[in-house]
């Protein structure tokens, strides 16, 4: 019998896991993040299982906070688009930071909310579960950048300006397939002035979700590298969720990275939503950004507990099949190891997260 490959650190560019663990309070759900469940795709038995060292811990707030969680997600429900008030998306976005906090404290040293890529990095060596707080669409955030103060100061170290609604900062694309991403008007002048403030705070700014003329208008604002943390290859998905051979381009000249989505519908060429499908597809994707972002940007940005992933990669635990699938279609030590975590800790360390 063979010996196991040795498991490849993962430094993950998008989970859900802290709103479903809101959401779930109170509910048969609500399990204990420090013992293996079947329930969602991360707890931390099942990240220490499959590899997966740390990732960007979103806090996203539903435009419905009364839908029905345990359904799979209506993209052509008008409900779930609604706009969201500020002081509401705040308070919820602080019930997930508290939730960060609280896991922190109970983890008896086995997971850290990081600052910095050097934080990341020693979590990473010592077995510590890495911790990056972001924000998926801005609702919370005035435009005086007050709560950005805030957050900042609390941990936030990436942000997404939109989901895919529009709100005060910009468009968000929505989940349409077939669809082109160029739908709708661009930032506006508070979104100009929030990729400022975030760049002088180091707050990574995120494009997933972003539509194509704010894609634009950060291009042109921002002084950092273009970031899109959970997004495919629309040239392989044409969902409008995903990017263009242009927009890959710009974020390779400006040296940022893309981080693969695991959401079954932005993968397949015929954009159903089916866990049949195959590790294959996530590696046409994957051989499509290399092509076109290099071995420095690519990595991954799976979307756990908060998309259908494929039955190969059912949650956390499965992530060493991913990294086999990779090895099998012939990318290097080199490349895993960039792909699974050295490129998004060379992107943090350069924005200086």
């Amino acid at each position: 019998m063979t010996s196991p490959l040795p498991r490849v650190p993962v430094f993950d560019g998008h989970n859900d896991t802290l709103l479903r663990r809101v959401i779930n309070r109170g509910t048969d759900k609500d399990t204990s993040f420090f013992e293996r469940s079947e329930h969602g795709h991360i707890d931390l038995p099942r990240a220490i299982e499959g590899g997966l060292a740390g990732g960007l811990f979103a806090m996203f707030v539903p435009s419905d906070l009364d839908q029905d969680f345990t359904k799979p997600f209506n993209p052509n429900d008008p409900k779930n688009y609604a706009p969201i008030g500020q002081s509401e998306a705040l308070g919820f976005t602080m019930k997930m930071a508290a939730e960060a906090y609280r896991l922190e404290r109970a983890s008896g040293g086995k997971m850290k909310i990081c600052r910095n890529a050097g934080e990341i990095e020693d979590c990473i060596e010592t077995g510590t579960l890495a911790v990056s707080l972001h924000i998926e669409g801005a609702e919370a955030i005035d435009t005086d950048f007050e709560a950005l103060e805030v957050l900042h100061g609390a941990g936030l170290r990436s942000l997404g300006p939109v989901w895919s609604r529009k709100n005060a900062f910009a468009e968000g694309v929505p989940m349409h397939f077939p669809a082109s991403p160029d739908i709708g008007d661009g930032l506006s002048d508070a979104g100009v002035a929030l990729v400022r403030a975030c760049n002088d705070l180091g707050i990574v700014i995120d494009l997933s979700h972003l539509n194509e003329k704010g894609f634009w208008d950060v291009a042109r604002t921002s002084s950092h590298p273009l970031v899109a943390s959970h997004s495919n290859a629309h040239a392989i998905c044409p969902n409008a969720r995903n990017l263009t051979d242009r927009q890959l381009d710009a974020i390779r000249e400006s040296g940022g990275l893309v981080g693969l989505n695991f959401h079954v519908a932005f993968l397949r060429e015929d954009g159903r939503h089916t866990r049949d499908t195959p590790l294959d597809t996530l590696i046409r994707h994957l051989d499509h950004l290399v092509e076109k972002l290099g071995e420095d940007g690519v990595a991954l940005g799976s979307d756990f507990d908060g998309c259908m992933t494929p039955k190969a990669v059912a949650d956390a635990s499965c992530l060493p099949a991913l990294v086999e699938a990779m090895t099998a279609a012939g990318f290097g030590t080199e490349l895993v190891s960039n792909i699974t975590h050295r490129n998004w800790l060379r992107l943090m360390r350069h924005t200086q997260m």
